[in-house]
């Protein structure tokens, strides 16, 4: 038994913030159904490279333990089977402008007519309403607009790009925990609902310490100014082979603890203070000192101390990394082909109903048959669909 065994998701969403949600709730054993268009794929698919079946890893691993199913939603007959679906499934994901699936016949307003209990999560840039609702956008124009590009980076480099899509996966994330939400509310009452997720609004989220001294205290962030960002000791620092390490000790016994490690003792007192001037000299003493040794070095010193202090490892080096791997957040996933593809795990760990990894993400339309046929469509009606183009 999995967490969310018997939970129905049709899932029309693309690139990264869907199905990364789509995802999550699969790897806890949500049936997912993937409905992508037959002609204008999901442009994940042609992100290289591309494993032994042909496919794009990153499609593949976004996609993992979902089916896969390609309609024409342009076609009076995509509509129906769509229409058909939603009859049997619980939730409806999906990830088109707003009004773009009630023109198309299919939005929430439609389908709640056909299965009152449906959840439906419309995943947007800037969400259903708003002088942006139609706008384009992408993650980092959603961290631009909600205001936290504005600090990144260093004050004499300007803003900088984030390595993550952030806006992106949290969006993924809260319409999750917006969906599971609805699913218990309807438990209650049998009631189904519309859920608004807006990237934008996700990304706004984010700065739970950021924003209380800006909206209370007007104390507005910028690029190292603040504790977190550049403004203190807590940075990284390059070695003496040009690798870096990651210093955070912020509390009292763990500033304490880091500085006696490297003989500065004198630090100690200087490291609560926020004068620029202050924090400067730490920094400059702390900068100095760090490039006297390598990495593995300092890795030795600090390995076996408790005052926040780790290296910065590059991806390859995480992988291997003996927590990460403790974890399993390293999973080797079987592919139609009968090989297997190393992916990232899913983070949560349950005591009775453990994740699931099934299958890797498929080829366009890979149960396209079976789950028509499963509708009633005999082989010679799926025959003349895919011929017709209204499925692939």
């Amino acid at each position: 038994m999995t967490a969310l065994a018997g939970l129905k998701v049709l899932d029309f969403t693309g690139l990264l913030p869907g199905p990364f949600g789509t995802r999550v709730l699969a790897d806890m054993g949500a049936m997912v159904l993937r409905v992508e268009a037959p002609t204008r794929p999901d442009m994940v698919r042609i992100m290289p490279p591309f494993d032994s079946n042909g496919l794009s890893s990153c499609h593949a691993s976004l996609n993992r333990n979902k089916s896969g199913i390609a309609i024409d939603l342009k076609t009076a007959e995509g509509i129906e089977i769509v229409r058909n679906l939603v009859k049997e499934y619980d939730i409806v994901v999906e990830q088109f402008r707003p009004g773009v699936m009630s023109r198309l016949g299919i939005g929430y307003e439609e389908l709640k007519v056909i299965n009152p209990k449906l959840i439906y999560c419309a995943i947007t840039g800037y969400g259903q309403n708003g002088i942006y609702k139609n706008r384009a956008g992408h993650d980092l124009n959603y961290l631009a607009i909600a205001g936290i590009m504005d600090y990144t980076g260093r004050q004499d480099a300007g803003p900088l790009p984030l390595p993550i899509q952030a806006a992106d996966i949290t969006g993924g994330l809260y319409a999750v925990n917006g969906i599971l939400a609805a699913v218990i509310h309807r438990m209650k009452t049998g009631e189904g609902q519309f859920v608004d997720v807006s990237l934008t609004d996700a990304a706004f989220s984010l700065q739970a310490l950021t924003a209380p001294p800006a909206l209370v205290g007007n104390d507005q962030p910028k690029p190292e100014t603040d504790g977190l960002n550049g403004g203190s000791f807590y940075d990284c620092y390059r070695t003496s082979d040009s690798r870096f390490l990651s210093i955070a000790g912020l509390e009292p016994q763990f500033f304490s603890g880091f500085c006696m490690a490297i003989g500065q003792p004198e630090l100690i007192p200087l490291g609560i203070s926020k004068d620029p001037a202050t924090v400067h000299q730490v920094k400059t003493a702390i900068r100095d000192i760090i490039l006297q040794k390598t990495l593995a070095e300092w890795n030795t010193l600090f390995s076996a101390m408790d005052v926040c202090v780790e290296p910065v490892l590059t991806f390859a080096e995480a992988c291997e990394h003996p927590q990460i791997k403790a974890r399993n957040m390293v999973v080797d996933v079987p592919m139609a082909n009968g090989e297997t593809q190393r992916q990232i795990g899913c983070p949560v760990v349950f005591s009775a109903t453990p994740v699931q990894y099934i299958l890797s993400g498929g080829h366009l339309g890979a149960e396209s048959d079976i789950v028509l046929q499963g509708q009633g469509y005999s082989t010679d009606q799926v025959a003349d669909l895919k011929k017709r183009g209204v499925i692939a």
